[in-house]
């Protein structure tokens, strides 16, 4: 492969690959180069085992630019490594890792002056040993798949992307446009990527920070009682919620109702309740003007005070901070 002398963005297929996982970074640099001119020089080439068309897990077809082999003899400003998923009969998912395409992320990586994976990509870069020591995230759905296969990875599922050095994990799916953003940024600087971002008619170019994390988005669980009290916290959020209340609506005792979350969602009731009430003020923090006090009510938080220690434990801010930066703009303000 001939020296590129700009940004070169190197584009990782595989058969079965998900489809916005490739294509979603190549526009965000498209539109960057058309915004940012000279200083924006990417070129993005897509990277195949062969030449032969992949089909993605979306079943549309991509050719590939170059092959692996090709792409090795050359420098590499960043390469990008997306992911695919398997789904079993319940609708669970795991993370695809082909031991040969692991190989060939090793010796791409070290062609590269930064690594980027975008969603379940993550596991293909921990197979290859680039996210040891360090912390990455990945889509919530394989976060566990994640940390029980790869110890050596701090893995934390609630973060939209994270960087370590010049290895960058992001969440999925969409997230990718904010992980490439963040690249766009990291080059040509902030308001070269807002540009992009207004360009993608997104609301705001996301931090790091912000929370993938959805309390309706948890896995199911296994048990039709445990899903109908899901379905009650959700209705009576604005209720006391108490676990003796929780437990006379299962028909079981406190005790029995304690094992239950603990054994089928992982947590307390307590923590529950608690990431519950805190999505639903995320939502009208974003969505509505009422008042803290009014979204604390709504939210059976009782106080304002309550409901900021709340946000400050489980979004590490503030909510008038959080109101400011993802507020949907009414339509006399677009």
């Amino acid at each position: 492969m001939a020296e590129y002398a700009g940004r070169l963005v190197v584009v990782v297929l595989f058969e079965g690959v998900d489809l916005l996982d490739v294509t979603g970074p190549p526009e965000v640099f498209s539109l960057a180069r058309r915004e940012g001119g000279d200083a924006a020089d990417y070129r993005v080439i897509l990277a195949s085992a062969s030449m032969a068309p992949v089909t993605t897990a979306a079943g549309v077809r991509i050719l590939p630019d170059l092959t692996f082999p090709q792409v090795a003899t050359g420098a590499i400003d960043t390469l990008i490594v997306p992911g695919s998923v398997e789904a079993d009969g319940d609708r669970r998912v795991r993370a695809v890792v082909d031991s040969g395409l692991v190989g060939w992320v090793k010796v791409l990586a070290d062609r590269a002056h930064r690594v980027a994976s975008v969603c379940v990509g993550a596991h293909l870069l921990a197979a290859a040993g680039l996210l040891d020591g360090k912390r990455a995230t990945t889509h919530w759905s394989t976060a566990r798949q994640l940390a029980e296969e790869n110890p050596a990875v701090e893995v934390d599922a609630d973060p939209i992307f994270i960087r370590e050095g010049d290895v960058w994990t992001g969440a999925g799916i969409s997230a990718c446009l904010d992980l490439s953003l963040a690249l766009v940024a990291d080059d040509l600087g902030e308001e070269i990527a807002l540009r992009v971002a207004r360009q993608l008619v997104m609301y705001v170019k996301r931090p790091s920070g912000q929370s993938q994390f959805s309390v309706p988005l948890e896995q199911l669980s296994s048990t039709r009682r445990i899903e109908d009290l899901r379905h009650h916290v959700m209705r009576h959020l604005d209720a006391p919620l108490t676990v003796a209340d929780l437990a006379a609506h299962a028909h079981v005792s406190d005790r029995h109702l304690t094992r239950l979350f603990k054994s089928e969602l992982g947590t307390t009731p307590h923590a529950y309740i608690e990431s519950a009430r805190v999505e639903k003020a995320r939502r009208l923090l974003e969505s509505s003007d009422a008042t803290l006090a009014g979204i604390a009510s709504a939210c059976g938080f009782g106080t304002t005070d309550t409901l900021v220690r709340a946000f400050r434990r489980r979004v590490h801010t503030t909510p008038s901070a959080y109101r400011r930066r993802f507020r949907m703009p009414r339509p006399q303000e677009r």
